[in-house]
């Protein structure tokens, strides 16, 4: 349904490491210079240092593990465990150094252990029922057999791969100090072939090449199972992640709640309180000239009235903002049409639902509707602006359009910075997109609740 309502809102992106050579325009393809970049090598030699580093992570988890389990049946065996496993939390750290170093992985710490009470007892505690202490574990007894087979991989075809690129500039080592004509390809005790002649050279030397520009892709392949190695049992856990977003959205809910009390009792105080004082003065000086001069008190009644209709109107206006009830009786449909009403500019709204959102997620829509264009009608400049609202699949996206000078900014900390954390708290997301000249295009997404109570 469409109204009209007139007047009545750096890392390098192939490399993932700053200053690469990724970060500039090449004119050999990605497949040829691999094998001379900077990324390629740090890959490689995150593979050869797995291989020494996993045998001490190994070998420190099994062995302190095994003590501790073979210790249970003493009073010991519980801390040894705990020293096990705050150990391979340790060397986690160091792993996480060290894949954003040659990986370029960004890794964020995970959660630090949570002790209600100090001391040793309670140390052991939050070391054993902590997740990543386990995870930890685990990292390190999986990474010793991959980083086996990634090391024998990785090292088998780049050396082999360069020997044989390079295979023209040494093949004279044989004739000269190995007695025989050239590399041997194959031999039993009656015939034997060597790679001898050009055309042999030649095509060895072309299959090194390709053998080369694969490495470094094949050394890659190797390293994407470390990264998820490393991300999934190292980094912090979902369920964590989630527990840390929640806290930080509460944080937001009751700061937004508490500014918006605070702005209810300042527009109390300063509005429509201030109106009944001064009208209950009035009246009551009416009151005492009534008898003496009925014509004057008269006038001043009068006054009184007016500024009772001020105080209803401003109360109104006050109760629209926190939640009007054309909202609650007939929807986003009835109550945008009433927001854009009042823009001072024309805007064009379309509601296409065919059901309503639980009541929750309708009022923050609302209020992120009534925010948007009153930025259009302060800030905007423009001579016409459109309002969108619909549903796609368990999102309820909302989209304001205006023809304005644009320039809008949600990092500048503005009203759209705290409208962007308001739609955060609830799993929602503000986008804006606001080129200088114009014009500004801002779409919300809300999540999509059913409305389970009858209204």
């Amino acid at each position: 349904m469409a109204t009209e309502y007139g007047q009545g809102y750096g890392l390098d992106a192939e490399s993932g490491f700053p200053g690469d050579a990724g970060a500039r325009e090449h004119r050999l393809p990605a497949g040829l210079r691999a094998p001379f970049e900077a990324r390629s090598w740090r890959e490689f030699g995150y593979v050869l240092l797995s291989l020494p580093i996993s045998i001490v992570l190994f070998t420190y988890a099994v062995t302190m593990m095994s003590l501790g389990a073979g210790l249970l049946v003493t009073f010991l065996g519980v801390p040894v465990l705990a020293a096990a496993l705050a150990g391979c939390r340790g060397l986690g750290a160091l792993e996480r150094v060290r894949a954003r170093a040659l990986l370029g992985l960004q890794v964020t710490d995970p959660e630090p252990l949570r002790m209600k009470k100090q001391g040793v007892m309670a140390w052991i505690g939050a070391v054993l029922k902590s997740g990543t202490s386990w995870r930890s574990l685990l990292y390190a007894v999986l990474q010793f057999p991959w980083s086996v087979f990634s090391f024998v991989v990785a090292v088998t075809v780049w050396t082999t791969g360069w020997a044989m690129l390079t295979y023209p500039l040494w093949f004279w080592v044989f004739p000269a100090y190995a007695g025989q004509d050239g590399l041997q390809l194959y031999g039993d005790e009656t015939h034997r072939i060597y790679l001898d002649n050009p055309f042999e050279v030649t095509v060895t030397a072309l299959v090194g090449l390709l053998f080369t520009l694969a490495t470094p892709w094949i050394v890659r392949a190797l390293t994407m199972v470390d990264r998820v190695l490393v991300h999934g049992l190292l980094g912090p856990s979902p369920l964590a992640t989630r527990v840390v977003e929640l806290e930080e959205d509460r944080g937001v809910v009751v700061d937004t709640a508490a500014a918006d009390l605070r702005r209810i009792e300042r527009d109390l105080h300063d509005g429509a309180q201030a109106r009944l004082v001064n009208l209950a003065m009035d009246l009551g000086l009416a009151k005492e000239k009534l008898r003496e001069d009925p014509q004057s008190a008269a006038r001043m009644v009068d006054e009184a009235h007016g500024e009772v209709k001020t105080a209803l109107q401003e109360l109104r206006d006050l109760a629209r903002g926190i939640h009007p009830a054309v909202l609650t009786d007939r929807g986003l449909d009835a109550a945008l049409s009433a927001v854009a009403s009042r823009c001072t500019v024309p805007v064009r709204v379309e509601v296409d639902l065919a059901e309503r959102p639980a009541p929750a997620i309708e009022g923050i829509a609302y209020f992120t509707v009534s925010e948007l264009l009153q930025n259009v009608s302060k800030h905007s400049r423009a001579t016409s602006a459109t309002v969108e609202v619909w549903r796609a699949e368990n999102r309820l996206m909302l989209q304001v359009v205006d023809n304005g000078v644009g320039g809008a900014d949600v990092t500048a900390g503005s009203g759209l910075a705290g409208l962007a954390d308001r739609l955060d708290a609830v799993d929602g997301i503000l986008v804006v997109d606001s080129p200088a000249g114009g014009p500004t295009r801002v779409t919300a997404e809300l999540p999509w609740r059913e409305d389970r109570v009858a209204r």
